[in-house]
């Protein structure tokens, strides 16, 4: 799988269909005839050109989000020979990447070939292991991406209309594909633990209730534009009904029944993503690939100790401050039941979190200098899929697209969404974390379109976790419990390098991960039990964010030693997210030239006044 595609998809819940598509083979060569006769500076741009066209072409749900034109009225082949055209075709690239004499390359292309070249390496790495047969889990798949595709499409004029009809029209095909890519999977014992599936059947479902304006895949047909006559209108929902009811019920009714009778009882029961056909070496794999670094599970496994005993230690000096009377549990306890810290309907809950986003804005230009022109907003998670979602994900939006860029928080069971999270949460998913981030990324004017739509999972999660931080100087975290709450989410990021590598690799039980969690922080049961399922669908994936956040912070410490009083916050920041998503040892070498840069250009600006000052008193 693309490491673009995944870092995304995974980490921040952008959405897009399940499985790496490609051009056909003839377009394929044709692109790539444009690499010969060139210089390396213009084979390098060639390549580049080659490898978006090919990205947005090949995942066209993608493509939809980023406002790419002309694949609005298609889906990803996910058939076998789509998928080994695919990995041919990217190996090919990688082979073409190879013959460019990157010592000729100017310098302001050095880092376009590095993460053109570490990208495709890695996503060639990744074909030895079999992930396009784990084509749907829990937390994401045709269920859960495809009603959220149609529902960012275009809606402004008839054509629009024509490709989400058309889109529709191809779903059937693509259900199908999916369930082969399961139904193998089940025979080389190549699935998600059993234990995580036991809600996907309702999620398919959820798609096909019997009114069809009920239906999140129909949604557009439900307020259509008035720039589409009424009798055009009428046409068009007659049309989306009829398919709705003579093809998309079956194949979705088809799928749930494949899922519940053949797919969870044959699924394999060990919950370790090391239990299933080389399963050490793939885990090892997406460690690597999710982090960008080359720690072994057990060096993050320490790492994390480390970090929850640290933390551990500031949550208890907080509990000290409120005056409580009562262990740690006593203290969590009270946190997860009181009354005082819940929202008792879901809009109170909505507008806690838009009047933070607002509070939030108007004290950003103190800490970055350049900020997105995007906006974002804040919605509630889609009901069809909010039991078993996480507590909140972000979604890029687009300007080409005309899309704003979307912070979801989760509604469902009130009781398990404290208010002592919300600040530490919307800091984190919208400003100044992932909007902030990814839309500065989408910005760029200065660098290749294919790096405005790159993201590494470590980069993208571990600043948005080291934003977390950044709360206390937005004001933030003034309620010790508030505060508690900031601390509560730095646990969760640490209690992750601890339960992931204990599951996956030292042999921990799902019951154990889930203890070890409850123990040491104070979310609440549900969030943990889906938090810890997560992990087991998503190996190695959330490792990124503490790996990063650490080095983040790690980075911004050797700045302020290095610059002392020359260090300013909002320069460092703009030149962090400055060349946006990038593997954590392409960010390091990055900032490290940078501070040498800076201290450099502070001993001039210092010296000239002293010498100044020596010849006037002489």
């Amino acid at each position: 799988m693309s490491l673009i595609r995944k870092s995304l998809v995974a980490a921040i819940g952008l959405v897009a269909t399940t499985s790496v598509a490609a051009m056909d083979n003839e377009a394929f060569e044709k692109a790539f005839d444009t690499l010969r006769n060139k210089g390396a500076s213009e084979q390098l741009k060639a390549l580049q050109d080659l490898r978006y066209r090919w990205t947005m072409e090949s995942y066209p749900g993608w493509a939809t989000y980023e406002g790419y034109p002309g694949v609005n009225d298609r889906w990803t082949d996910a058939s076998e020979d789509g998928i080994e055209r695919r990995q041919q075709q990217t190996r090919r690239m990688l082979a073409a990447s190879r013959h460019i004499d990157k010592t000729a390359l100017p310098e302001n292309q050095q880092l376009d070939y590095q993460l053109l070249y570490q990208d495709l390496l890695a996503e060639v790495k990744g074909f030895q292991f079999p992930e396009h047969l784990l084509p749907v889990s829990h937390m994401d798949g045709i269920q859960r991406n495809i009603p959220s595709v149609l529902n960012s499409m275009p809606r402004r004029t008839l054509a629009d209309y024509e490709n989400i009809l058309a889109r529709l029209e191809k779903l059937p095909a693509l259900v199908s594909q999916t369930r082969a890519l399961m139904q193998k999977g089940l025979k080389k014992n190549i699935t998600p633990p059993q234990i995580t599936l036991r809600d996907l059947p309702g999620q398919i479902r959820a798609l096909i209730p019997a009114d069809p304006k009920q239906s999140p895949l129909l949604k557009a047909f439900a307020e259509m534009p008035a720039t589409i006559s009424n009798n055009q209108q009428r046409r068009l929902q007659q049309r989306a009904f009829a398919l709705y009811h003579k093809e998309l019920v079956p194949a979705w009714q088809g799928m749930a029944e494949f899922v519940e009778r053949d797919y969870i009882p044959g699924a394999k029961v060990d919950t370790a993503f090391t239990s299933m056909p080389d399963g050490l070496r793939w885990y090892a794999h997406e460690v690597r690939d999710n982090t960008t670094t080359t720690l072994s599970p057990e060096e993050i496994h320490r790492i994390g100790l480390a970090e929850v005993k640290r933390i551990r230690t500031e949550m208890d000096q907080i509990i000290r401050k409120t005056g409580f009377q009562g262990d740690f549990k006593a203290f969590t306890d009270f946190l997860r039941s009181d009354p005082q810290f819940y929202h008792t309907d879901k809009e109170a809950l909505m507008s806690g979190y838009r009047d933070i986003a607002k509070r939030i804005d108007g004290e950003l230009p103190a800490l970055f200098g350049t900020l997105p022109r995007l906006p974002y907003g804040v919605k509630p998670i889609p009901g069809y899929s909010e039991k078993s979602q996480t507590t909140a994900y972000y979604q890029p939006g687009s300007n080409e697209a005309g899309r704003a860029g979307v912070f979801f928080a989760n509604t469902y069971n009130l009781p398990s969404r404290p208010k002592w999270e919300m600040e530490a949460l919307t800091v984190h998913e919208a400003m100044p974390g992932h909007h902030l981030q990814i839309a500065l990324a989408q910005e760029q004017k200065d660098i290749h379109p294919l790096r405005r739509i790159g993201g590494y999972t470590a980069f993208v999660e571990g600043w948005g976790l080291y934003s977390e931080s950044l709360g206390y100087d937005l004001g933030l975290y003034k309620d010790p419990y508030s505060e508690f709450g900031a601390l509560t989410y730095d646990m969760w990021r640490a209690v992750r390098l601890v339960v992931d590598t204990g599951m996956h690799q030292l042999g921990w039980s799902r019951e154990q991960a889930i203890e070890f969690f409850m123990n040491n922080s104070a979310k609440p049961l549900h969030d943990v039990t889906v938090e810890i399922d997560r992990y087991l669908v998503w190996p190695g994936q959330a490792l990124a964010y503490k790996l990063g956040q650490l080095k983040i912070k790690e980075l911004r410490a050797r700045a302020e030693e290095q610059l002392g009083s020359n260090f300013d916050i909002r320069a460092f920041h703009d030149q962090l997210l400055g060349a946006g998503a990038l593997p954590l040892n392409v960010l390091e070498s990055r900032m490290d030239d940078w501070i040498q840069s800076q201290s450099t250009s502070a001993a001039g600006t210092t010296a000239k006044p002293a010498q100044a000052g020596h010849i006037s008193a002489s």
